[in-house]
């Protein structure tokens, strides 16, 4: 059994007296240590799924287990970084670190520390003492990244990031990430609808299809972990997935590239 097994699950939401089918009969395993980008359209369900995974919300139909124990909801060593950051503006950087460590049995200072540690990672360690409002949207993010790395977190489920950033921002925050899933071998599921951003980051890209959200194909990126956008190899993998998009190769068919 893989480490995180999602079988046949399914999920609708009701819209007056009628019923809309978000999700259908999804199932995909994912390793531990993988890094995985749920790639598609606006509407194909892939915050839903994520938020299945993470346990914010119930399936109506099919099973999800992490380690083999079902997921009936959300767990500390399960993190989800959002778009809009959620830092508290009343405290510094620091304490906004500190502050996803309130559960943890440690002392004060060994809680500024490990706040310390991952700040260095994400670059902000000189910024410790400023308050959100005074850094800009992408370092707002690396906060948020340092703060979910801190707890020590088994899985990061991170819902479109860096999508309301600019494109140079975007791009740092990219080969930030690739470097921490490295080293940190976090099992990472990621919602994207930037093609590049998913072949730049991704061991597989998982694309969804709308109405209803369904697995359309799985693609592996051979890339290893180091990556140049530049690179030929990195160009045709991202101009085969656009290609895909709009081929309508059958469903389901898992790629080697």
């Amino acid at each position: 059994m893989s480490y995180i097994e999602i079988q046949d699950v399914s999920k609708s939401y009701a819209s007056g007296e009628e019923s809309h089918t978000i999700l259908s009969h999804i199932s995909l395993s994912i390793e531990k240590g993988e890094f995985v980008c749920l790639l598609g359209p606006s509407g194909c369900g892939k915050t839903t799924l994520m938020n299945l995974v993470a346990g914010f919300e119930k399936a109506d139909a099919g099973s999800i287990t992490i380690h083999g124990e079902p997921v009936n909801g959300p767990k500390k060593d399960y993190v989800t970084i959002f778009q809009n950051y959620g830092l508290l503006p009343w405290l510094t950087v620091e304490k906004n670190v500190m502050l996803g460590l309130s559960d943890e049995k440690l002392t004060r200072k060994e809680k500024q520390e490990r706040a310390e540690q991952y700040l260095r990672e994400v670059g902000l360690y000189e910024s410790r003492g400023l308050r959100p409002g005074e850094l800009s949207g992408g370092m707002q993010q690396r906060v948020a990244i340092a703060r979910a790395l801190a707890v020590h977190p088994e899985i990061l489920f991170m819902d479109e990031p860096f999508a309301a950033l600019d494109a140079l921002t975007r791009m740092r925050l990219q080969d930030d990430m690739l470097k921490l899933s490295r080293e940190e071998k976090k099992t990472i599921l990621f919602v994207t609808h930037d093609i590049e951003e998913a072949v730049f980051l991704a061991d597989r890209i998982v694309i969804l299809k709308e109405n209803p959200g369904e697995i359309r194909k799985i693609v592996k990126v051979p890339l290893g972990k180091e990556r140049d956008r530049t690179w030929d190899e990195f160009q045709y993998l991202r101009d085969h997935i656009l290609r895909l998009f709009e081929a309508g190769v059958p469903d389901r068919t898992e790629y080697y590239i």
